[in-house]
């Protein structure tokens, strides 16, 4: 059995956690939510192993940093990702989501190979 097959479980609660945070960066109510996201991605990645893992504040919302140098003389890779998504109203007539749950709400279908999980207005 392989890593991610003994592991599966734990890495869909852990993305369903994830996607629960309802970190809404437009909104002004949502900062604490857009703070405790970036953490959650902070510790996830702390978790994974990287050497270094931790928040950047500035004027705006926090930057997750990470870094893991362990392999000199190899290339570097950047990942870039959101953790922020956006309001569940239609922005500028738009609609950007059609959601028939809360933006909290995350399901998990396994009709088709492979199960899928969906949350409402991610970004990934």
């Amino acid at each position: 059995m392989s890593y991610y097959q003994e592991n599966r479980e734990a890495f869909l609660e852990g993305l369903k956690t994830f996607l629960r945070i309802p970190s809404i960066s437009t909104e002004p109510e949502h900062r604490p939510d857009i703070q405790r996201a970036a953490e959650f991605v902070r510790d996830e990645l702390s978790a994974a192993g990287m050497a270094k893992a931790e928040l950047i504040e500035g004027a705006g919302h926090p930057l997750v940093y990470a870094e893991w140098l362990g392999a000199p003389g190899k290339p570097t890779l950047l990942f870039y990702g959101h953790y922020d998504v956006q309001p569940v109203e239609p922005a500028g007539g738009v609609e950007i989501a059609a959601p028939s749950s809360p933006r909290s709400a995350t399901t998990t279908s396994t009709r088709a190979a492979p199960a899928t999980t969906r949350g409402r207005c991610t970004s990934w």
